[in-house]
């Protein structure tokens, strides 16, 4: 599993199954004996940060400051997905035989429109701003997560803050709201396309 999460976190979620088991020492039928699906790899190594992501949320909720809590969930998942590349892909992918996964994601992706109605009551967060936007948000951070972790990890902030900046209700946009959201699944982050 260590090995597996060292290269998920480097390459993302495409990287062979055979490089994970020669990382490991280990040969690829010994890999599929432990583990016969790469999907039910994949579940594994992310399991922790699963819960921790929907637990982020959930503390955000709980948060009396709904904006708070908004800018936090959206600060901590992109430090999150720079830190580790494949852990984003993975929160996003569908996994049908992985029914504890599907209900930490689809959870999270309930308690992230429920934090933006509330910071959008609060008169805090932009009216036009969508719970899908946070595809967006995770698709423009991959961009700019390029380069060393360190270089990464300080771009993504600057941009995760300009981001917050601009979402905030007083800087809605003078020529009027933001055309409609994108209609994107989640898993277009992951696919690229």
């Amino acid at each position: 599993m260590e090995a597996a999460r060292e290269l998920f976190a480097a390459r993302g979620l495409d990287v062979p199954i055979a490089a994970i088991a020669r990382r490991a020492g280990v040969g690829v039928a010994t890999l599929y004996r432990r583990f016969p699906t790469r999907d039910s790899l994949v579940t594994e190594v992310f399991a922790d940060q699963f819960t921790a992501c929907t637990a982020l949320v959930d503390d955000a909720l709980a948060d009396p400051d709904p904006w708070r809590g908004f800018r936090t969930v959206v600060e901590k998942v992109c430090a999150m997905h720079v830190e580790d590349r494949g852990f984003t892909a993975a929160f996003l992918t569908a996994f049908p035989d992985a029914n504890d996964h599907e209900h930490e994601r689809v959870r999270a992706e309930q308690g992230f429109a429920r934090l933006v109605r509330r910071a959008q009551d609060a008169g805090r967060l932009r009216a036009d701003f969508d719970p899908a936007d946070l595809a967006l948000i995770l698709m423009a951070n991959c961009g700019v997560a390029v380069g060393s972790a360190d270089a990464a990890a300080a771009a993504s902030r600057r941009f995760v803050a300009y981001l917050i900046d601009s979402f905030r209700a007083d800087r809605t946009a003078p020529h009027g709201p933001l055309p409609e959201p994108v209609v994107l699944k989640l898993d277009h982050i992951r696919s690229g396309r």
